[in-house]
């Protein structure tokens, strides 16, 4: 989630192919792991994800909200979500503004076409990145999309899913790993608006679920 620390408004920082197969890993403490690597990974992310939203350093909960933290509500893996997708890149693409939910805009170019398929439909979603990035993590990409869960089981506002540049012309896009915009947890957040061009007409059951607020 480090693409959301550059828009603390605080700092003005600028700021599927299903795997089914089976592996048995035997740890460093000679206990046999049957996960599958995939499922193993998302619940790594969510472990992380929550370790992160618990520390007061780290995290974008008001002090009200971290407090009495338990754990964010997250899908169950399914790495039917978990999708190979050809990215289409467009080096001639035009650096834009993208609103966001403050007054501020981001600066964006898309860097390519990512076009995959997933419970048995066609998608292309527009993958972007940032001309403002620091060196350090100038390989990231910014994947913000929409779908059919919206405003139900998952926020209205679409979710995030941060990427890294491929070597080649394949990208693996894990849903299991979308997560919420930082503004929905607390307003000082500027995140940027998904733009309507990534609406995904299928319901992602996979990654983040809408947060619910315990007063």
């Amino acid at each position: 989630m480090r693409y959301l620390l550059l828009f603390l408004i605080l700092t003005i920082v600028v700021l599927g192919c299903s795997d089914k197969k089976k592996y048995h890993d035997v740890d460093k403490q000679g206990k046999v792991d049957t996960q599958p690597r995939g499922i193993a990974e998302i619940l790594r992310f969510q472990k992380e994800t929550n370790a992160k939203f618990k520390d007061p350093e780290t995290s974008p909960l008001p002090d009200r909200y971290r407090k009495d933290f338990e754990g964010l509500n997250f899908f169950e893996p399914d790495t039917n979500y978990r999708v190979v997708a050809k990215l289409e890149r467009t080096p001639d693409a035009v650096p834009f503004m993208m609103p966001t939910t403050t007054d501020r805009k981001s600066a964006e170019v898309v860097y390519g076409l990512a076009h995959f398929s997933l419970n048995g439909q066609h998608f292309r979603l527009e993958i972007y990145r940032s001309p403002e990035l620091d060196s350090d993590v100038e390989d990231y990409l910014f994947l913000p999309f929409l779908d059919a869960t919206n405003g139900n089981s998952t926020y209205g506002g679409g979710r995030y899913i941060d990427l890294s540049v491929p070597r080649g012309d394949s990208l693996i896009i894990d849903f299991n790993k979308a997560y919420n915009p930082y503004c929905v947890y607390n307003p000082k957040y500027s995140c940027p608006i998904v733009p309507r061009v990534n609406t995904l007409d299928t319901k992602i059951r996979a990654g983040m679920k809408a947060f619910q607020k315990e007063e």
